[in-house]
């Protein structure tokens, strides 16, 4: 059984990457760095969505690696899935779906029921769009994370506007003269960002 891979981390202090690998490893660097040095403005970001994570680096060097250790060696059940703490749960998730009678009496006659049909249908959605979901949520990753840390730095306006039109030479070109380390991080996250790069 293989466990799920750990997501990674990027740690910039203003435009430098500091520390970069899982969450208990960055949040370690970060921790000694404070101990020796005044750390400039240190944005940590998840290397998949850019969400930018606040990590808690109070007490010892030990403690810090053990509050962020579970966040990377999550508890593996018999299906291979990381369990989570508190109660478990089932999977199923309940939300609100309006649609017109006649969609719901279709629903209703379908073999398994409204709910299985739903699944069905979101299944099928989610593999006839694959290419350009990929697509969108590069873009969306590379473009939270320029904002959040190159959004004073030249051509940024153009480069997002270049992002979103797809146009891969022109945003390249507009973040040419940018710090190679915000660069590097970039064409990484920016991978999947441009239909001729996605994968057949």
């Amino acid at each position: 059984m293989t466990a799920p891979l750990a997501t990674l981390y990027s740690a910039f202090e203003e435009y430098t990457l500091v520390s970069a690998g899982p969450l208990s490893h960055v949040a370690a660097e970060l921790k000694k760095r404070l101990e020796v040095t005044d750390m400039l403005s240190t944005i940590v970001f998840d290397d998949t969505s850019s969400a930018v994570c606040d990590l808690d680096l109070s007490g010892s060097l030990e403690d810090v690696k053990k509050r962020y250790y579970i966040e990377d060696h999550p508890v593996i059940d018999q299906a291979g899935k990381a369990k989570t703490r508190g109660r478990p749960k089932l999977g199923v998730v309940g939300h609100e779906v309006t649609l017109l009678p006649r969609h719901w009496e279709w629903l209703k006659s379908q073999a398994g029921g409204a709910s299985v049909a739903l699944r069905k249908l979101v299944e099928q959605a989610r593999h006839d769009n694959r290419d350009i979901d990929q697509l969108r949520f590069a873009q969306n990753s590379t473009s939270r994370f320029m904002s959040t840390i190159a959004g004073n730095l030249p051509c940024f306006e153009e480069a997002n506007r270049a992002l979103f039109a797809s146009d891969k030479r022109r945003f390249e070109f507009e973040i040419d003269l940018w710090p190679e380390d915000i660069k590097i991080h970039i064409k990484k996250l920016s991978t999947n960002a441009f239909p001729a790069t996605i994968p057949s």
